[in-house]
C-alpha cells in the first residue's frame, strides 16, 4: 500500500490521529498545534499496528511521527524493552531520546534510555536493570549489549529504523540485519530514509509485512531574495543576542519565531522592557485580537511580532523586512514557511536563525534540504552597537537641521541662554542631548566579550568539505593511531569514521588522513585524546573483527614524509578519506 502526500486540512489537529490523552498533554505543553504531511500520514497507520516505510527528509518531523503512536500504545507494567530505534549517529540517538521524554511529558513512570558510544557502560548497565520502556541507540553499541546479553529484547514490540540510508553509509547493514533478525517475529518495523536504495528495499521486503509505504517530498524552495544567515548562541545568551541585533540591524518590521506559546509572551514583555514596540500572537490569541495587532504591524505602530508557526500562518506584510528563528524549527517544511514571511512583492528579506551547539544537526538538515548554505554572522559587540547609537543620533541630528521650521524657535532660546550665561553654544548643544535622551547613556559600557562560537568551524560550502587535515578542537596537531582491520577485512572509510565517532565519542573536526592497507588501517585523530577514549574503542568491532586500536609506533610508506604515527606532527597535504564525515 502506497501512501501519497496530500494536502492537510486546516482544521485537523493531533487530536484527530487517535493518539492518547497524556500525550496529547505532552505536545500542548510544548507548543505542537497540528501535525506535520509525514505526522498525520504515520501516526494513524502506526496506531493500528501496520508496518511503515517513510520517505522524507530528516527535518520533516519524523521523530514524532514514529514517537507518538509508541508512547500511545506502552504497556508501562512491561519493564523490558518495548521499543528500540536505531539511529545512525549519537547525536540523532539523543535528540530521539530527548523527544520522546518531552512528548512522555504528561506520562508517569515512562523510562527511555539512549545508548551509544562515548558513555559509560555502568550508567546504561543501571537503566537496563532498573526497566526502560524504549531504548534508542546506535547498531554498534546496541549489538555490544546483546552480545554480552545484557539488552533483553525479548519482548519487543516495536522496532525503528531512523535515517537508515545514514546507517548503510556508515557500515551498519550487518548490525542492522543482525538485529533484526534476533528481535521477535511479531513486532511492528517502521523504516525511514531519504533514499530507498536497493539495500533498503531489500530490508524492507525481507522485515516488513505488507508495509504501508508513505513519501512526503520536502517543499523546501526559498526565496532567492531572502539573505539567509545564522547564530551560534547558547540559550541563555539569546535575549541579548536578539537585543543587540536589534540595536544594529536596520529593519523595518520584524517577526520572531518561538517554539511554544508561553514563550510568545514572554519574550515580547521582555522586549518591550528594552524600549522595543513588540506584541505577540499565538493559537490562543482571540482573532480580532490577532488581527488588530496584524493591523498595527502593517501601519508601522508596531516593529516586532513575537509568533508560533501557527498563529503566523498566512501572514502577509510587505512592511516585514527580517525573520528571526529565535527557536530553530525541527522541521525544514516549518523553516521554509517561517522565511517566506519576509523577501515578499519583489523586496528583499533577511533572515536570521539561532542556533544552540545542540542544534547543530537541525542547520545541517535544513542546508541539506534547502540546497543553500546559511551563512554564519557573529554576535555583535559592544563597539557595533555604539557605533550604530552613534550614527542614528547623527541622523536625528541632520533631519532636525533639515526642516528649519521646527528648530527656529530653539535657536533663540539657544542664543538667549549663550548671552545670559556666557557658555559656549556647543556645551549648550551637549546639555540639551543630555536632557532629550534622559537617564539611559547613550552609549553601552565596554566589557569584556564573550565568545560566541562555541563549537569547530563548519566545512565549507565550496561544493565539497574541506579535505584537509585539520587541528583537533584544542588545537594540538593530529596524531596516527593503528587499527588491526584492514582492506582484506573489507574495511571503508566511512566504516571507520561511523564506528569511531559512535563508540569513541568522537565528532567530525577529530579526524584527519585514513589509510587502509591489506592488514591494517591508520587514521589520524588528536595527538591528546579526552580521557578513556581509548577504553571505550577496545571492544569495537568492524566487519566482526576488533579493531584493537592503538598509537602507532612507527613510520609506514606512503603518508607524505614518513614519519613516527605515534609523534602526531601535523601533516601538509591533502587527505584521502572520501567518505562522509561523521555527524
Amino acid at each position: 500500500m502506497s501512501v501519497s502526500e496530500e494536502p492537510l486540512a486546516p482544521e485537523q489537529t493531533f487530536s484527530d490521529l487517535g493518539l492518547s490523552p497524556e500525550v496529547l498533554k505532552g505536545l500542548s505543553a510544548v507548543g505542537y498545534e497540528t501535525p506535520s504531511q509525514i505526522q498525520a500520514l504515520t501516526i494513524p497507520p502506526l496506531l493500528e499496528g501496520r508496518h511503515v516505510v517513510g520517505l522524507a527528509q530528516t527535518g520533516t518531523g519524523k521523530t514524532a511521527a514514529f514517537a507518538l503512536p509508541i508512547l500511545s500504545r506502552l504497556d508501562l507494567s512491561q519493564k523490558t524493552p518495548q521499543a528500540l530505534v536505531l539511529a545512525p549517529t549519537r547525536e540523532l540517538a539523543i535528540q530521539v531520546s530527548e523527544a520522546f521524554e518531552k512528548y512522555a511529558a504528561h506520562m508517569k513512570g515512562v523510562r527511555v534510555l539512549p545508548i551509544y558510544g562515548g558513555q559509560g557502560y555502568g550508567v546504561q548497565l543501571s537503566a537496563l536493570r532498573r526497566g526502560v520502556h524504549v531504548v534508542v541507540g546506535t547498531p554498534g553499541r546496541i549489538m555490544d549489549h546483546l552480545e554480552k546479553g545484557t539488552l533483553d529484547l525479548s519482548e519487543l514490540r516495536f522496532l525503528v529504523l531512523d535515517e537508515a540510508d545514514e546507517m548503510l553509509n556508515m557500515g551498519f547493514a550487518e548490525d542492522v540485519e543482525t538485529i533484526l533478525a534476533d528481535t521477535p517475529d511479531d513486532k511492528h518495523v517502521a523504516l525511514f530514509s531519504a533514499t530507498m536504495p536497493a539495500q533498503i528495499r531489500r530490508i524492507s521486503k525481507k522485515y516488513l509485512e505488507d508495509p504501508v509505504e508513505i513519501t512526503v517530498k520536502n517543499k523546501t524552495s526559498t526565496v532567492s531574495s531572502i539573505t539567509q544567515r545564522y547564530l551560534i548562541v547558547s540559550y541563555p545568551q539569546k535575549v541579548d543576542a536578539l537585543t543587540r541585533i536589534l540595536e544594529v540591524e536596520n529593519f523595518e518590521g520584524m517577526i520572531v519565531f518561538v517554539r511554544t506559546k508561553n514563550e510568545t509572551e514572554t519574550l515580547a514583555e521582555k522586549l518591550r522592557a528594552r524600549g522595543y514596540s513588540a506584541m505577540a500572537i499565538n493559537g490562543d490569541v482571540a482573532q480580532v485580537q490577532r488581527e488588530r495587532t496584524i493591523n498595527q504591524l502593517k501601519a508601522g505602530k508596531l516593529d516586532i511580532l513575537v509568533a508560533t508557526d501557527v498563529a503566523a500562518r498566512g501572514l502577509d506584510v510587505e512592511r516585514i523586512s527580517h525573520v528571526v528563528n529565535y527557536d530553530i524549527p525541527t522541521d525544514t517544511e516549518s523553516y521554509v514557511h517561517r522565511i517566506g514571511r519576509t523577501g515578499r512583492a519583489g523586496r528583499s528579506g533577511d533572515s536570521i536563525a539561532f542556533v544552540t551547539p545542540r542544534e547543530r544537526h537541525l542547520l545541517r538538515s535544513i542546508e541539506k534540504a534547502t540546497r543553500q548554505p546559511l551563512t554564519q554572522m557573529q554576535l555583535p559587540t559592544v563597539d557595533d552597537v555604539n557605533a550604530t547609537r552613534l550614527s542614528r543620533f547623527d541622523e536625528q541630528i541632520t533631519q532636525a537641521l533639515a526642516q528649519p521650521e521646527r528648530i527656529d524657535f530653539f535657536r533663540d532660546v539657544v542664543s538667549h541662554y549663550v548671552s545670559e550665561h556666557d557658555v559656549p553654544e556647543v556645551d549648550v548643544a551637549a546639555a540639551l542631548a543630555a536632557v532629550m535622551h534622559g537617564e539611559q547613556p547613550l552609549l553601552l559600557e565596554p566589557e569584556p566579550e564573550r565568545s560566541t562560537r562555541t563549537f569547530d568551524e563548519r566545512p565549507t560550502h565550496a561544493g565539497k568539505a574541506d579535505r584537509h587535515p585539520r587541528e583537533s578542537r584544542s588545537g594540538e596537531p593530529m596524531a596516527a593511531y593503528r587499527l588491526e582491520v584492514g582492506k582484506r577485512h573489507k574495511v571503508e572509510p566511512r566504516q571507520i569514521v561511523g564506528a569511531l565517532a559512535n563508540e569513541g565519542g568522537l565528532s567530525r573536526g577529530d579526524f584527519g588522513h585514513i589509510m587502509i592497507k591489506p592488514d591494517f588501517s591508520i587514521v589520524e585523530l588528536p595527538a591528546t585524546l579526552p580521557p578513556g577514549t581509548l577504553e571505550r574503542l577496545a571492544g569495537t568491532r568492524i566487519s566482526g573483527k576488533l579493531i584493537e586500536i592503538s598509537p602507532d609506533k612507527g613510520p609506514y610508506r606512503g603518508r607524505p614524509g614518513g614519519g613516527h604515527g605515534g609523534q602526531g606532527g601535523h601533516r601538509k597535504g591533502g587527505s584521502s578519506y572520501k567518505g562522509k564525515n561523521p555527524r
